[in-house]
């Protein structure tokens, strides 16, 4: 018997129980549909992650004070201006292409009858290209800005839309922060949150402003003003190894630590934070598609059991086959093909359904773009009809193993 014969068999067989057929496949159908959707839910979170890290930038270092591995040292962790002055030398740092100091702490912010408590950070003019920023409206913060120590600011999107009624042009208008007046000249382009939080709920101040009008009290030992961080833009990605290093021994030798273990800063890269959370997204990927296999399993336990009462009903019809000259491998093989058929046509319904749930997932989430890829479908694919061919054979050597006497004497 060809291949070709045993699939019109088994095709005629289904239709001939087309209800029994149809909820045998729905373990099936379910379980390559979950698989697809929670899978592409994880690959578009994957995406997600990676396209907001490189919405705040490229090739970045971001660097703090104190340590993350705690350090011996009885001082307290600081990051000054004079650090950062430091580091902004083309000749001590060679590999990185800009800079950019920020002071930000939360303050009051007051526009006419509305108040919030936000992030207010002071910054410089490379703080736009050096975090990947765009104005939507207005001007940032310039050099002449931070000389003269103007009170200017530039709103975040989400602050705007929080301190100004909507269709109120925000430019020119004045608002309080720590009830200092400040003109705004700016907003910022919607950017979205991001793992240091949200960009959009920000407000931009001139850092020398911040310094001496807003956080005053921010001083070092010395009574120099400090920095909650500093952002450094490597000129390539494969520099950024040799641009930390550049940066570690700048700092150490200014705070005067002898051993990398008392180091009292962090530089985090860029690529690091990347690459944690590819490897947290990659795992919740396969644990979503794991969990949704469970109903592949299921499925399968649920083929085995309508194919071993197929055996039974059609004992029979395989005693007449088998009395007529087929064989025991032609028996097996009808089963099995059978089996796959089910699981095969199952799995199909099941990508169709995934596709659409993937869909119907990333119009619920606003951000998310569920990813739906080629080898998801054909590894969804490939596992049902797995599944039908794993829990096909015990029923069909069963069938195959019929005595075909006793199988025509069957009742």
């Amino acid at each position: 018997m060809t291949l070709t014969e045993s699939i019109r068999i088994a095709l005629r067989s289904l239709l001939a129980n087309k209800l029994r057929a149809i909820l045998t496949m729905l373990g099936i159908i379910i379980g390559v549909g979950a698989v697809i959707t929670l899978m592409s839910v994880g690959k578009g979170v994957e995406q997600l992650v990676q396209e907001s890290f490189q919405s705040v930038g490229s090739n970045l270092l971001f660097i703090f004070p104190g340590s993350l591995e705690g350090t011996s040292s009885t001082r307290q962790p600081e990051l000054t201006m004079s650090d950062y002055q430091a580091i902004d030398d083309p000749f001590l740092v060679p590999d990185a292409d800009g800079f950019a100091p920020e002071l930000s702490a939360r303050a009051d912010v007051i526009a006419g009858n509305r108040d919030v408590r936000t992030d207010v950070s002071g910054v410089t003019p490379d703080f736009l290209a050096v975090r990947n920023k765009e104005i939507a409206d207005g001007d940032f913060i310039s050099d002449s800005d931070v000389n003269a120590r103007s009170r200017v600011a530039v709103l975040g999107s989400t602050v705007y839309e929080k301190l100004f009624e909507e269709g109120v042009y925000p430019i020119g208008q004045t608002i309080k922060i720590n009830r200092i007046p400040f003109r705004v000249i700016g907003v910022m382009q919607e950017q979205g949150g991001s793992t240091f939080g949200s960009m959009d709920n920000t407000i931009y101040v001139p850092l020398t402003t911040a310094q001496t009008r807003l956080y005053p009290y921010w001083r070092g030992r010395s009574g120099e003003p400090q920095l909650s961080s500093i952002y450094v833009q490597v000129a390539d990605e494969t520099l950024m190894d040799q641009a930390a290093d550049q940066i570690s021994e700048i700092l150490r030798q200014r705070h005067r630590i002898t051993f990398r273990d008392d180091d009292d800063f962090t530089i985090i890269k860029q690529t690091d934070i990347v690459s944690i959370f590819g490897d947290i997204t990659s795992v919740l990927t396969i644990f979503l598609g794991s969990i949704a296999a469970i109903s592949l399993l299921v499925g399968g336990i649920g083929i085995m059991n309508i194919m071993l009462v197929s055996v039974t009903e059609r004992t029979r019809e395989i005693g007449i086959r088998k009395a007529v000259g087929a064989k025991r491998r032609d028996i097996l093989v009808q089963f099995l093909v059978e089996a796959v058929v089910l699981s095969l046509i199952g799995g199909v319904v099941g990508v169709t359904l995934g596709i659409i749930g993937a869909r119907v997932v990333a119009s619920l989430a606003e951000q998310l773009t569920t990813v739906v890829t080629g080898d998801i479908i054909l590894l969804s694919t490939g596992v049902s009809a797995a599944v039908g061919l794993l829990f096909g054979i015990h029923p069909a050597f069963r069938a195959a193993r019929l005595n075909p006497i006793d199988a025509l004497r069957y009742e």
